[in-house]
């Protein structure tokens, strides 16, 4: 049976999963559900309605989204689309951000601008719903942020404000590893207002570590003094490759940014050595997810703006732990200011005199106007006139390489994601000076932690009341 021609009562079924706080596992949990449904033969699709998110990803229909969209419509099955994250915001500053409809930039607003706007997205977000809840038999919400955010509760279209326009019951979860699993639970039900708290179906805790015989006295006053029900208990999945939704996750995650005299975890060996210069506004950092993994690097992370704020004195263009063999500018969510932060702070000095050594450099979307701007031209490579706010900066060939002579030291890749394919990350780090070592194959790495999530439901989860809330909306 086919997503259209389902009966009608079930083709609504909505379950949103929320969170006590930011990377309290919401992303985590949606793509684990999304994966359990799909094994179970059930068609469905993630939804986020709104997502401040630096990294994101492009969707079959040309459109950017949140990077975990993209990872739970894999979980489903599905390419990632554009009404799977409506709304996007992508942080350009410390008060705006880019705002992207429907996959498209559409403006850059501070946050009051932006709210002000809610009323306009929220259209788009329920466009996005309804088209979704047509397709599939069941749709996974991710909530943002948290619910208890009592100061944006008015026009809320990320969190209970959404639940309540598509009247939908909700999962609450909450990082025991944070500590205070019981206070985010207890005290984010008490800010509730009573039809939202009633919403609520049961809570999940998540990155548990040890007995659980000896959480069950905190799980059993939970239950009594909430009126609701523990779902389950989630493990610490260890060495889980999934994309993070924002920045650099500090759970899971294969290395972290870090500052000069840290190595990464794959960062110990002696094999060719890669900095990824981490500007103000970088973005889209899963791009180097493979890079981390990859057992011929000598990988690290630079955070630049991280590091002279804590040494505002330092000199940091004279120091011999940042010859490399290959650096890294990644994509920039305001190529134009991390322009000019970059030539405030000497960094064209050190850039020039890497190339002058012989090293390369290697620019990636937005990074690729930054070194335009820096006198840097990646050979071949022609700027584009782009809509402001949009990282894609220069033109492709008819089958997405970037356009450069294989024998310069500068080089320009728009296409997203371009370590991700093992030929295509052989290939540049061959360019780059590697010989040896086979790339990481990142998508089986990914499929395998999906896996492992959906066998987490399984096990951890009480599988027969997730399929008694799905039955009866």
């Amino acid at each position: 049976m086919t997503p259209d021609t389902m009966p009608a009562k079930h083709r609504s079924a909505c379950l949103m999963v929320q969170g006590t706080t930011s990377d309290a596992g919401k992303s985590v949990l949606v793509t684990a559900l999304c994966r359990w449904l799909r094994r179970r033969g059930i068609s469905v699709a993630p939804f986020k309605p709104q997502n401040m998110a630096l990294n994101s990803a492009l969707t079959e229909d040309g459109g950017e989204i949140g990077r975990a969209q993209a990872v739970q419509a894999l979980a489903c099955g599905l390419a990632p689309h554009t009404d799977m994250n409506p709304v996007l915001l992508k942080p350009n500053s410390d008060t705006g951000s880019t705002v992207i409809i429907q996959g498209r930039p559409i403006a850059n607003m501070d946050a009051k601008a932006y709210h002000a706007y809610k009323s306009t997205a929220r259209k788009a977000v329920l466009d996005s719903f309804r088209r979704l809840s047509a397709q599939y038999r069941v749709v996974v919400v991710e909530g943002a942020g948290s619910p208890a955010e009592i100061n944006l509760r008015e026009n809320d279209i990320a969190n209970m404000g959404f639940a309540e326009s598509v009247d939908c019951p909700v999962i609450l979860v909450a990082d025991i590893d944070r500590g205070g699993v019981f206070a985010q639970l207890f005290g984010t039900l008490a800010l509730l207002s009573p039809s939202e708290r009633s919403r609520v179906a049961g809570l999940v805790i998540n990155r548990f570590r040890g007995d659980k015989a000896l959480l069950e006295p905190g799980l059993s006053w939970l239950e009594e003094n909430t009126g609701k029900p523990v779902l389950g208990v989630l493990p610490y999945l260890r060495d889980l490759h999934l994309e993070a939704e924002d920045s650099l996750s500090q759970n899971n995650r294969p290395g972290k940014a870090r500052g000069f005299n840290q190595s990464s975890e794959s960062g110990k060996g002696h094999g060719l050595k890669v900095l990824v210069l981490l500007t103000p506004h970088a973005s889209n950092q899963t791009d180097f997810d493979p890079l981390r993994l990859h057992p011929g690097l000598n990988f690290e992370f630079i955070n630049l703006a991280a590091q002279l704020s804590v040494n505002p004195g330092t000199d940091l263009i004279n120091r011999a732990d940042l010859a490399a063999d290959l650096i890294i500018l990644g994509d920039s969510a305001d190529s134009r200011r991390d322009l000019d932060w970059l030539r405030q702070n000497g960094w064209e000095v050190l850039l020039k005199r890497h190339l002058r050594y012989g090293g390369k450099l290697l620019a990636l979307r937005g990074g690729g106007r930054i070194l335009d701007g820096l006198g840097l031209h990646p050979k071949g490579l022609t700027v584009m006139e782009i809509p402001e706010g949009s990282n894609r900066q220069y033109n492709q060939d008819n089958q997405g390489e970037a356009l450069c002579e294989p024998d310069e030291q500068i080089r320009g890749i728009d296409q997203a994601n371009p370590f991700e394919n093992p030929e295509s990350c052989n290939a540049i780090l061959a360019w780059a000076g590697l010989r040896k070592a086979a790339a990481v194959d990142y998508p089986a790495l990914r499929e395998a932690a999906i896996e492992r999530l959906a066998d987490m439901v399984e096990e951890h989860l009480d599988t027969d009341c997730l399929l008694k809330l799905l039955e009866i909306w």
